[in-house]
């Protein structure tokens, strides 16, 4: 019977939380046992033979639940085969550049956990769902409104990574 996989996200908005779901829905597919839920919750990674790890982007960073769920699970996530995936608009119309400085972003957020497979999605920017205060920077950066979250990539990631974890 294969192990139980956690996909323990922060989604302030919701566009995280629907990439979460829908990597837990391709693993599940595959035939893996799979909770997803949300970074808060977690107590425990006893249980887990592999961790995914994902959070947003917001104004530069990753939101610092993902800093503190590393930093409170470290020796156990020292241990286990991790995943990662942060989600923005960084990857939209970025040049390689900004993708290479979102990859730093990425990795000091996650360090020490040196993730045996990483991702960039595209987010979704829902202007409904934004505070007056998000709704100026976006206007000021002119960042994409919409949702440009790719699926297939989103589920072809997911399938490649019961093979990285050594499932």
């Amino acid at each position: 019977m294969p192990g139980t996989i956690l996909v323990a996200y922060v989604s302030p908005k919701g566009s995280t939380a629907g990439i979460a779901e829908a990597i837990g829905d391709e693993l599940r597919l595959a035939g893996y046992r799979v909770d997803v839920t949300e970074l808060k919750e977690v107590s425990s990674l006893e249980s887990y033979q592999a961790v995914i790890i994902g959070g947003p982007f917001y104004m530069g960073k990753i939101v610092g639940d993902v800093k503190k769920f590393v930093g409170r699970f470290r020796d156990a996530l020292g241990t286990l085969p991790v995943a990662a995936f942060a989600v923005g608009v960084a990857p939209v119309n970025a040049t390689p550049a900004d993708i290479e400085k979102a990859r730093e972003i990425f990795h000091s957020t996650l360090d020490p956990v040196k993730p045996v497979a990483e991702a960039l999605f595209a987010g979704k920017i829902d202007r409904e769902k934004l505070s007056f205060v998000q709704k100026w920077m976006v206007e000021k950066v002119k960042a994409p409104i919409g949702d440009f979250r790719d699926w297939d990539a989103i589920a072809a990631w997911a399938r490649e990574l019961p093979g990285k974890f050594g499932m």
